[in-house]
């Protein structure tokens, strides 16, 4: 297991209810400025519930961030709370409005010429305002880490940035709030979730059996409740228990002490940016031929998949990695996803555009230990259209 620091200060208020935790979480003093994206809280009556519960604070709305938000509507949010004197954050929503949260709140008071420096060129962050969320779509575990990802609309790029400063002061997930949720959007979860996990676990050995079993916990638990959650939108264990699970999946502490891979998500975030592909999709159609392109380099850690998590008892080892790949992608299509840029239709431009983008970039060391170069991402890209 590798050295590590573990710290995650983000207190987490759960279950049905819980909004009203807002009320005494965020001292009166502060002027809040409250984050949201289309309407859907205010059709399911979230941002009732969150009003309600700062009738005691002076507050302020910002609507209209979009999911894969971007840097030019985050930058209105930057300046109204500048003109107003915001001085604490409070996003109602998925992992796009938190992200954009996490933007705005080191944007206000960056010191630099162009914010964007933050996510392109990693400028120093020296400050943040503080902020805090009401989730109301697991899928990204926003809510509790110190990650973002910003779409710049005129450059045509999707950037992720970190901080320490950035991790919410706290977070509300009440169950309930997902009820209205459409299903894609849930399916879209389910894998986003799924898929994290996958890029801290299916890398190589470490020697790590508490990351190791608690990832599995967490792949198992949704291949388990994501049918359920997918088929039975009421039913308030399933939709916690979703919402717990796509929260560990990214809170930081699975991927203590262990590599990472990313490279699908960084396809991932390009795609996106390419073609306006939802992110969880991009993630479904890449993680399975990445798998079957690298089977050699985790060879050992599909096959502990393919048996702690599949059960595959299979003797022949490339049949039960085939085996494993093969249901993961099954997974992903009963969720309602694709699992192959071929059936989400994408253009065959794109093995040639991609990885020359990444290579722009500088991407060009992906994967856990930097093997996933652009000639690599080429056939995984090439596997997928032919999938």
């Amino acid at each position: 297991m590798h050295l590590f620091t573990y710290h995650n200060p983000t207190t987490i208020f759960f279950g049905k209810g819980q909004i009203i935790a807002v009320r005494r979480a965020i001292p009166e003093k502060h002027k809040v400025l409250v984050l949201y994206g289309g309407g859907s809280v205010k059709k399911n009556s979230v941002l009732d519930q969150v009003r309600a519960a700062l009738n005691k604070h002076t507050f302020l709305e910002f609507g209209g961030i979009e999911p894969n938000p971007s840097y030019e509507t985050l930058m209105s949010a930057v300046e109204l709370a500048r003109r107003e004197g915001s001085d604490y954050l409070l996003a109602v929503g998925g992992g796009s409005v938190i992200d954009g949260a996490k933007f705005i709140a080191a944007a206000i008071p960056f010191e630099g010429k162009d914010p964007w420096d933050i996510v392109e060129k990693h400028a120093p962050i020296t400050k943040a305002l503080p902020l805090s969320c009401v989730l109301t779509l697991p899928a990204a575990g926003s809510e509790s880490n110190n990650n973002a990802v910003i779409s710049h609309k005129a450059k045509g790029i999707k950037r992720p940035f970190s901080h320490s400063l950035l991790y919410p002061v706290f977070a509300v997930l009440d169950p309930t709030t997902t009820y209205t949720l459409p299903l894609k959007q849930i399916g879209n979860g389910v894998v986003d979730a799924f898929v994290h996990v996958a890029e801290q676990y299916l890398t190589t050995p470490a020697h790590a059996l508490v990351q190791d079993y608690y990832a599995e916990g967490l792949l198992k638990t949704l291949l388990e409740i994501g049918p359920q959650t997918l088929h039975h939108p009421l039913d308030y264990e399933a939709r916690a228990n979703f919402m717990w699970a796509a929260n560990q999946a990214l809170n930081n502490l699975i991927g203590v002490g262990v590599p990472h891979d990313w490279s699908t998500h960084a396809i991932g975030h390009e795609l996106t940016a390419m073609y306006g592909f939802d992110h969880a999709q991009t993630l479904a159609a890449i993680l399975p031929h990445s798998l079957r392109v690298r089977r050699q380099a985790k060879r050992a850690k599909l096959l502990q998949y393919a048996k702690r998590v599949w059960q595959i008892t299979e003797s022949d080892e490339e049949k039960a990695i085939d085996t494993a790949i093969d249901k993961t992608a099954a997974f992903f299509e009963a969720m309602g996803l694709k699992s192959s840029l071929a059936k989400l239709g994408a253009e065959r431009e794109v093995i040639e555009k991609l990885p020359a983008r990444l290579q722009e970039y500088g991407l060009t060391a992906l994967g856990e230990h930097g093997e996933v170069t652009p000639a690599v991402v080429k056939q995984i890209l090439t596997a997928s259209m032919n999938g």
